[in-house]
């Protein structure tokens, strides 16, 4: 998540906790978003994000890790994993990977980054914030 919009960049559902997922993702991220310098990575205390592979891999990032019981510091993620379940899930009875990977989808790529209002984007999507931010910086 990009907290300046809010917008989901990359995510991944897998059937494992493997740390190479989660930086095969952030890589993608990288690229997505057209960034080569370092990145500040706030993550849980999930196993993958505290193993030694993850900070090997991540040696050359700023890592911001959440205090032991205190979900504040992830608030603006654990934001959207609510409205995931609240919004989109609640309802449905999810029955293999290939469903819960299509609701996921629809959701964020067809809902949460391109309709859905927030209040910190000034009641713009995600993606309407980002392109009234390039309009304002392609006039200065």
């Amino acid at each position: 998540m990009d907290l300046y919009s809010r917008k989901i960049i990359r995510w991944k559902l897998r059937k494992t906790m493997e740390v190479e997922e989660v930086l095969e993702c952030l890589e993608k991220a990288k690229q997505r978003r057209r960034i080569d310098k370092s990145v500040v990575i706030h993550s849980d205390r999930g196993v993958q994000f505290v193993s030694k592979k993850y900070k090997e891999l991540t040696a050359q990032m700023s890592s911001s890790y959440s205090r032991k019981g205190n979900p504040w510091d992830n608030a603006c993620i654990e934001s959207f994993h609510s409205l995931i379940k609240r919004e989109w899930l609640k309802e449905k009875r999810i029955k293999n990977y290939e469903m819960a990977y299509t609701l996921i989808f629809e959701y964020i790529e067809t809902f949460y980054n391109t309709v859905r209002l927030h209040s910190h984007c000034k009641f713009q999507s995600p993606d309407e914030y980002e392109q009234q931010f390039k309009l304002i910086e392609s006039l200065n």
